[in-house]
């Protein structure tokens, strides 16, 4: 199954690489001669080489992506006609990306992409573009250089004013030359667009905020109305509008996650056996579906539960009925519990789990031969793992005040650097437990999501930290600590706890306008799960 839903999209083989080299500064003016006097068949390289496809095999690509598509075609416009910058956003592995490609595919214009993903600094991302406008290929004759070396913001705009203006001058020259527009494949027009993708990971660089406010502000910096701006990101607009202020704003477009109806009809796309894989969507789907719905995680989940769930059959072409599709479910049933906990947690370390069932097997036994009939340590629901840190983290900030957030989980240790307290008088200790019987009554207090993410964060990195600890004392290091990543979708996770009763949410906030939550389980719960991850709870959790 592809990523995003959507049919593969091939990086046209005429892009240079991002890298580059310090170069001449006479470079920059040959490239822009070049794009004068480029031909149309140079021109190409600005426009999806792939072949063309019709608006409907577009809206059939791309399930319950029918309004976004008809929306992004309505706000770019007819041909040679300016648009508004475009701020497409939603959650990872909703099409975003892969429905804007095919798009310009289907629509045949100039275009220049760039991913913050791949131009992981300011500087590759500013010749990145230049590059690709300049129609500049890094090779060896060059050096594997750019077209220009650009670090400053300042002198990014002015060279992609120069160059954005070679090329609209050229797209209106050969618009204009007859038997050009013959057929509906070549109506490249006199745009060009600029695609900005996963823009949300340029808050991870050096000075970001002014990258931010450069690339929201390039419209008006510009001032060249052929020109396009499209920006794709996983974060809403207020994360970037709180530290830039906007002339003018983008038109937002957001991508909803899918449904259970239209990541099946995703899934059996290119499908040998429809109807048997419709049968085993119809037993892994729902319950995968509430942890999380992002296409690229299912499919690694689903392709060995799939091996197994025909594992029974001597035929893969035979179509299931009922009785069959029984059996099959109760031969799966087992390893969906399994699948959940393995692809959707924040540690992955095999021989780790190996030992920790041992110990718990042994804990269990022992438990038999004294007869007290269950382990106090064990919890009596299922849940995966990342689910119990969000638990945790629920737990921490109902009971700890959120003034004592950066003591309590900076980056040298949490709780144990605290400073050390001064002996108390008699009187601020009888302040001290009329305080904590006012706390008692008062019960666990509220919190809003942006301290649960931070929160649950901040413990989840602790985490890898220990288990690294633990394993290179035994020997047991086999896994790099970049494959160990949370893949779960943390919303969703939010909301079944909700669902369960073990967090609530209560009405928003007056003065702050969000939803607030509140811990509802119990210290002995909290203990319970934390002693199950192996996680310091009490290192964390603040005693009054």
């Amino acid at each position: 199954m592809e990523n995003e839903g959507s049919p593969h999209v091939i990086r046209r083989t005429t892009r240079s690489s991002s890298s580059s080299m310090p170069n001449t500064p006479n470079k920059i003016q040959e490239s822009k001669k070049k794009v004068d006097s480029c031909s149309p068949s140079i021109l190409d390289d600005l426009v999806s080489r792939e072949e063309h496809v019709s608006l409907d095999t577009l809206v059939s690509n791309f399930p319950g992506r029918k309004l976004q598509i008809l929306d992004i075609l309505r706000l770019v416009g007819p041909l040679n006609s300016p648009m508004l910058p475009l701020y497409l956003y939603g959650g990872p592995s909703t099409g975003k990306t892969s429905v804007v490609l095919q798009i310009f595919r289907h629509l045949k214009r100039p275009f220049v992409y760039s991913g913050c993903r791949t131009c992981y600094n300011p500087r590759v991302l500013f010749e990145s573009i230049l590059n690709q406008l300049a129609l500049h290929r890094r090779n060896l004759g060059n050096g594997y250089s750019s077209a220009k070396r650009c670090e400053r913001p300042a002198d990014f705009v002015t060279y992609l004013q120069e160059l954005l203006t070679g090329v609209i001058t050229s797209l209106k020259a050969n618009s204009a030359k007859p038997g050009l527009l013959e057929t509906g494949e070549r109506a490249s027009g006199e745009m060009v667009y600029l695609i900005f993708d996963d823009i949300e990971l340029v808050r991870e660089w050096h000075k970001h905020s002014g990258i931010i406010s450069l690339l929201f502000k390039l419209h008006c910096y510009l001032k060249i109305p052929e020109v396009g701006l499209i920006f794709i990101t996983n974060s809403s607009p207020d994360t970037y509008y709180l530290d830039t202020v906007l002339a003018e704003e983008p038109v937002h477009l957001f991508f909803p996650d899918y449904t259970e109806d239209e990541l099946e009809q995703i899934f059996l796309r290119n499908q040998p056996n429809p109807k048997l894989y419709s049968s085993f969507l119809d037993a892994v789907l729902n319950p995968f579906c509430r942890i999380t719905r992002r296409i690229d995680v299912l499919s690694i989940a689903f392709e060995p539960l799939f091996q197994k769930y025909c594992k029974p059959l001597s035929d893969l072409g035979l179509v299931p009925n009922r009785d069959e599709k029984r059996i099959l479910c109760s031969y799966l049933n087992p390893h969906i519990a399994l699948s959940t906990n393995e692809v959707f947690k924040v540690l992955s370390n095999s021989s780790l789990e190996v030992e920790e069932n041992e110990e718990k097997a042994k804990k269990k036994e022992n438990v038999r031969k004294l007869g007290d009939g269950q382990d106090p340590n064990d919890i009596d629901f299922h849940i995966s793992i990342s689910a119990k840190y969000l638990l945790i983290s629920a737990f921490l900030a109902s009971r700890n005040p959120a003034t004592l957030d950066a003591a309590l989980f900076d980056s040298t240790g949490g709780g144990d650097n605290r400073k050390r307290k001064r002996k108390s008088s008699e009187t601020s200790k009888e302040q001290k437990e009329q305080g904590e019987q006012d706390l008692l009554m008062k019960g666990p207090g509220t919190f809003p999501l942006e301290r649960l993410l931070a929160i649950f964060q901040c413990i989840t990195s602790v985490a890898e930290g220990f288990v690294e600890e633990e394993q290179l004392k035994d020997g047991l290091l086999e896994v790099e600590v970049g494959d160990c990543g949370l893949m779960s979708d943390v919303l969703l996770q939010l909301s079944t706890l909700c669902n369960a009763s073990f967090i609530s949410r209560g009405e928003s906030c007056p003065l702050e306008g969000l939803t607030r939550y509140r811990s509802t389980v119990s210290e002995d719960m909290a203990l319970k799960v934390a002693r199950s991850l192996k996680f310091p709870l009490s290192k964390y959790l603040y005693r009054r």
